[in-house]
């Protein structure tokens, strides 16, 4: 045991030396404490003071800390801080206007959405009503056209007005009254067609863009009157994105830009160049279906106000020409706002960038 001890003795005094000096620990001197308690007072006593000079300085206006920041080295200047505030302001301002006239929009289809669809409808045959109409006044005339343009004898010529003037009035009491809705469209887009040819609207290219707008109006009248799940093939299940009315609401949209095609003007003029920019820029954003509504809402006034100008069939003399031909430009034009109405009341369909903007 003496030997055991004597072997363990060193290692066993060496490790109680090591936890005596590990444990001990060495106590502050008085002075010391002392000395770290006003040091600490005197950084709160400092803080409190530069905190109440930051407050009368804020208080007071004083922009003093300001200046020493800007000219403190390496700070950045005040134009360097200036320039990204105002392209924010200006980005924020533009997009409070645009906010601001989607508010105006939306306020004014909640006002209109019942009365707004049966408007549409209105104007959109209104070319047609009026038509038909001529055609009951204009009988001997119109007749006696076709019989001398095509020499197809008084029978068939007899039978052509007749079949205008039935069609086009029989095809506006059905969608008036909304009832076969559909086969009223098909009628009217024959019209559209046997006019065509018969009047040679194929060869004049402003007169064939007019005809085939007014077709995108009944197609958009068309595709109000389809119900949504429809499918193309009968027992086949449909997909969302490649519904016939969907597309159908596409094509409309892009036949009803080619009326403001004819409305372009190549004048020198500022006006002229406003106008066309500015008209370009809309039928883009309704034919892409990029908000479309407040599109389409702005081109109905703008329209509106061109047709009324350029139009006004009733300032000239009934006898005159020229009376019967701003007349037929101005229902046709009133059928395209139609169509836009139709666009507003019911939005552009589920292939637009506004109904894509909802996914992503």
């Amino acid at each position: 045991m003496c030997l055991r001890r004597e072997r363990l003795g060193p290692a066993g005094g060496a490790a109680r030396q090591a936890r005596s000096i590990v444990g001990r620990r060495r106590p502050f001197p008085a002075r010391e404490r002392e000395g770290g308690r006003e040091t600490r007072q005197r950084q709160r006593l400092r803080f409190a003071a530069l905190g109440e000079t930051f407050a009368r300085s804020e208080a007071s206006g004083d922009t003093s800390a300001e200046r020493r920041r800007a000219h403190r080295p390496g700070a950045p200047s005040h134009q360097q801080h200036q320039q990204p505030t105002r392209h924010r302001s200006d980005t924020m301002g533009q997009n409070d206007l645009m906010s601001t006239a989607e508010d105006v929009a939306d306020q004014f289809l909640r006002m209109t959405k019942q009365y707004l669809p049966h408007l549409a409808r209105l104007c959109l045959i209104s070319t047609f009503l009026e038509d038909g109409i001529r055609m009951w006044f204009q009988w001997n005339e119109q007749r006696d056209y076709i019989e001398a343009t095509w020499s197809c004898g008084y029978f068939l010529a007899t039978c052509f007005v007749l079949l205008n003037l039935m069609g086009q009035l029989g095809g506006c009491v059905l969608i008036l009254s909304r009832n076969f809705v559909q086969y009223a469209c098909f009628g009217l887009f024959g019209i559209i067609a046997l006019q065509t040819i018969a009047y040679s609207i194929l060869w004049d290219l402003k007169f064939l863009m007019r005809n085939l707008a007014l077709g995108g109006g009944l197609l958009l009248l068309l595709a109000e009157s389809r119900s949504e799940g429809k499918s193309m093939f009968a027992g086949v299940p449909s997909m969302g994105e490649s519904s016939p009315k969907q597309y159908m609401q596409l094509g409309g949209r892009v036949l009803l830009v080619l009326m403001f095609m004819t409305l372009l003007h190549f004048d020198p003029s500022f006006f002229s160049i406003l106008q066309n920019m500015v008209g370009t820029a809309l039928i883009i954003l309704v034919a892409i279906g990029f908000k479309t509504k407040l599109a389409a809402l702005t081109l109905v006034v703008w329209l509106f106000a061109i047709n009324v100008y350029f139009n006004a069939f009733w300032t000239v003399p009934a006898y005159k020409p020229m009376h019967d031909f701003l007349k037929y430009d101005f229902f046709q034009t009133m059928s395209v706002i139609g169509g836009l109405l139709l666009v507003v009341a019911l939005g552009p369909g589920g292939v637009s960038m506004d109904e894509k903007k909802k996914e992503w």
